[in-house]
C-alpha cells in the first residue's frame, strides 16, 4: 500500500499564514484517512514563493521521499506545488518517472489518464493567469505614468501632496535645468554631483548627490525632452 507524503506552502511567514498551513495539513490528513492510507510525513515551506522548486528545501525533501518510496505526493492545491507551468510539469514528470503519484485535492487531480490531463491543463491556465496579472500591472503603471500619477518613489523635481498626483516642484525643476545644462557642456556625472554638493543642494532623500542619482535624473529628463 502506498504511503502519502503531504506538502504545504505559504508565501508569507507571518503568524496569520500559520492558519493556512494548518488548514492544508488537515485537508491532506483527512483525504488520506478517507482513502485508508497512511500519512508518512507532511513537509512545509513557509514564506517562500512557488515560482521555483530548487529554492524550497521542504519540497525537495518531499520529492526525494515520495520518489524513493514510490508513494503519493498530496497537496491541497496546484498553486501550493508550483506557480508556473514549467515547474509543475517538471515535478509531475519526475514523479511519473519514479513510479510515484500526485494528488491535488482542490482540482481533484490524481494519477489517472484524466487526472494527468486535468493537471497539465490547470498548470497551463495557472501560468496564463499569472502572465495576465503581470500584463495588467504593467499596463496600469504605464497609464499612471502617462497621467503623471505616482507609481513609486516621488521623483526629483516633483511633489506629491495628495499621495497620488504629482505636481512640479519649481525649485527642483530649476536644479534639473542646471544639471541638464552642465551635462550638455560635457561635465561628468561626478563633477555635476560635486557642483551640486558645493552649492548645498541636496537630493530628494536629503543626502548629498551621487553620480548615479545624477545619472538617473539626467537620463529621465533627457528622454522626456527627446520625446
Amino acid at each position: 500500500m502506498q504511503k502519502v507524503y503531504g506538502y504545504c506552502r505559504v508565501s508569507l511567514a507571518s503568524q496569520v499564514e500559520k492558519t493556512s498551513l494548518d488548514a492544508q495539513r488537515s485537508k491532506i490528513e483527512a483525504w488520506a484517512m478517507s482513502q485508508g492510507l497512511e500519512v508518512a510525513e507532511v513537509y512545509t515551506d513557509a514564506g517562500i514563493s512557488g515560482k521555483r522548486a530548487d529554492n524550497r528545501p521542504a519540497l525537495q525533501q518531499a520529492l526525494d521521499a515520495v520518489t524513493a518510496d514510490k508513494g503519493i505526493l498530496c497537496v491541497y492545491s496546484l498553486s501550493r506545488l508550483a506557480r508556473n507551468t514549467k515547474t509543475a510539469i517538471a515535478i509531475s514528470e519526475r514523479l511519473e518517472k519514479a513510479g510515484a503519484d500526485l494528488v491535488s485535492l482542490s482540482e481533484r487531480i490524481d494519477n489517472s489518464a484524466s487526472g494527468k490531463m486535468v493537471f497539465k491543463m490547470m498548470a497551463v491556465l495557472a501560468d496564463f493567469e499569472r502572465d495576465q496579472l503581470i500584463e495588467r500591472v504593467r499596463c496600469s503603471l504605464t497609464l499612471m505614468k502617462a497621467k503623471n500619477l505616482r507609481t513609486g518613489r516621488i521623483p526629483y523635481g516633483m511633489d506629491c501632496v495628495d499621495g497620488v498626483n504629482l505636481t512640479p516642484n519649481a525649485a527642483e525643476q530649476a536644479v534639473i535645468a542646471d544639471m541638464l545644462d552642465m551635462d550638455a557642456k560635457g561635465l561628468s556625472l561626478r563633477d555635476i554631483a560635486k557642483a551640486l554638493t558645493l552649492r548645498g543642494i541636496k537630493a530628494k532623500s536629503g543626502r548629498d548627490w551621487h553620480p548615479e542619482s545624477v545619472r538617473i535624473v539626467v537620463k529621465r529628463h533627457s528622454l522626456q525632452v527627446a520625446a
